[in-house]
């Protein structure tokens, strides 16, 4: 019996893990530095929150862990099939998290430099196409995308514009492949919300004003992105965006701020009441899942992007009830 418990088990935990304030230091150096813009002193707190994984391809799982974890409401358990495809190697679960915790920090980048009205430059290129789309036929993956109806493309709202303004005809795309600048039509086709699509998955590049650097090891993925955001926004601006108060959260963020869904919302939530956080900032996605499951002395409040999450930060930071947020727990 005593054998069998210490075995390696098929499951994989998720459990509480570190915290990291984007407004303070790691090993002696500030989380976020920037370089070519002023920068304003912060205090207080805006924590990033990370979960515990155990259980392979990065390790594994006893059962006696997992007996634990049926008891502890802080912890997750689940299959390893339903984590990691069948032949998932450590080496490629590293390599992924650290491109999307790459991924993140530009687009976190971006983000806080919409909220705050600076210019930058988002060059767009072409990774994939939708089972919907016609555009197969008359893009290439990595053709870059200039201009949309003779109106140049200087990021993706700007993209997203020009295919709203086209009422449903042909969107007429100014492209460079191979070093060459030519011009196609591509059909539209109408999206959720009355929007137009041209059905193309893109990447993206970034020319920023300034240089940001974000420092942290032994951190993956992409759910430290909206705080990080926040982070930046702080530094950015006059005065203390906290007022010194203690406020943790999670979500992934696009370049123009909309914060998504991430994993392990419960465990994040028990890291940081466990830190001291008095305040928590979820995506919205998350709201029900955490129906009784909120820690005492933390509030958690729900958010859709980056405007939203600012705004209750300042409220908490000037002591205020954050006007139309929405609570969860």
């Amino acid at each position: 019996m005593l054998t069998a418990v210490a075995l390696p088990s098929p499951y994989i935990t998720e459990s509480p893990g570190p915290t990291f304030n984007t407004i303070g230091d790691f090993d002696g150096s500030p989380v976020i530095t920037v370089d070519g813009a002023e920068t304003y002193p912060t205090e207080g707190r805006l924590d990033l929150t990370t979960v515990y994984v155990s259980g392979a391809p990065t390790g594994w799982t006893t059962f006696a862990e997992v007996a634990q974890a049926w008891v502890d409401p802080t912890i997750a358990l689940m299959p390893q099939e339903v984590v990691y495809p069948s032949g998932t190697t450590s080496e490629q679960v590293d390599q992924q998290n650290s491109q999307a915790m790459a991924t993140s920090q530009s687009w976190a980048v971006a983000a806080a430099l919409e909220e705050l009205g600076i210019e930058y430059r988002q060059e767009l290129f072409v990774a994939g196409f939708t089972p919907e789309t016609h555009a197969q036929d008359l893009l290439r993956p990595e053709d870059q995308l200039i201009s949309a109806d003779g109106q140049e493309v200087t990021g993706l709202q700007g993209l997203k514009r020009r295919l709203n303004e086209s009422g449903g005809e042909p969107v007429e795309l100014g492209i460079i492949r191979d070093g060459r600048q030519m011009t196609v039509q591509i059909p539209v086709y109408p999206g959720p919300n009355e929007t137009w699509l041209i059905g193309v998955y893109l990447d993206s590049a970034f020319d920023f004003p300034l240089d940001v650097s974000i420092t942290l090891e032994n951190v993956g993925g992409p759910s430290a992105g909206m705080m990080f955001a926040l982070g930046l926004v702080d530094e950015l601006t006059p005065g203390a965006m906290t007022g010194g108060r203690h406020i943790a959260g999670t979500g992934t963020i696009d370049p123009d701020g909309t914060v998504g869904p991430i994993g392990g919302i419960v465990q994040k939530v028990s890291g940081a009441a466990d830190a001291g956080a008095e305040a928590f900032l979820t995506p919205a996605e998350h709201c029900a899942e955490l129906t009784g499951r909120v820690p005492e002395g933390i509030t958690v409040y729900s958010v859709s992007n980056l405007g939203q999450a600012r705004q209750v930060v300042e409220d908490l930071g000037q002591d205020r009830e954050p006007e139309g947020a929405q609570t969860c727990g």
